[in-house]
């Protein structure tokens, strides 16, 4: 049974745009805080923003001014606009939610994001 399931990454060049989402079933998702992760190629994952259920946000230094995360909890979806994206953009992403329907650590299939030129 998929949860979780992403979308919106692809190949874009530097200076680009792009909005990920990831759209969820099986729980009641505006109770849950929410994140998203990233690994670069070679590199381990690392934290790139998250929200609480009442909507206060945090980034990562590398992305603050260029992405927004937000959620709608009509849609049971989270997104992460990415503007002014660059080469160190270029990652798999990853939904994440430190509890989910009773469990921990719940992660999104991962959806790959390529910044080049």
């Amino acid at each position: 049974q998929v949860q979780f399931v992403e979308s919106g990454g692809g190949l874009v060049q530097p200076g680009g745009s792009l909005r990920l989402s990831c759209a969820t079933s099986g729980s009641i998702f505006s109770i849950y805080n929410v994140g998203w992760y990233r690994q670069p190629p070679g590199k381990q994952r690392e934290l790139v923003a998250t929200i609480t259920t009442s909507g206060h946000t945090n980034y990562a230094d590398s992305v603050k001014g260029r992405f927004t995360i937000s959620r709608d909890n009509a849609k049971n979806t989270v997104y992460l606009q990415m503007n002014s994206l660059k080469a160190e953009d270029t990652a798999v992403y990853y939904c994440y939610f430190p509890s989910w329907g009773g469990a921990r650590n719940a992660w999104g299939q991962g959806t790959q994001v390529t910044v080049s030129s």
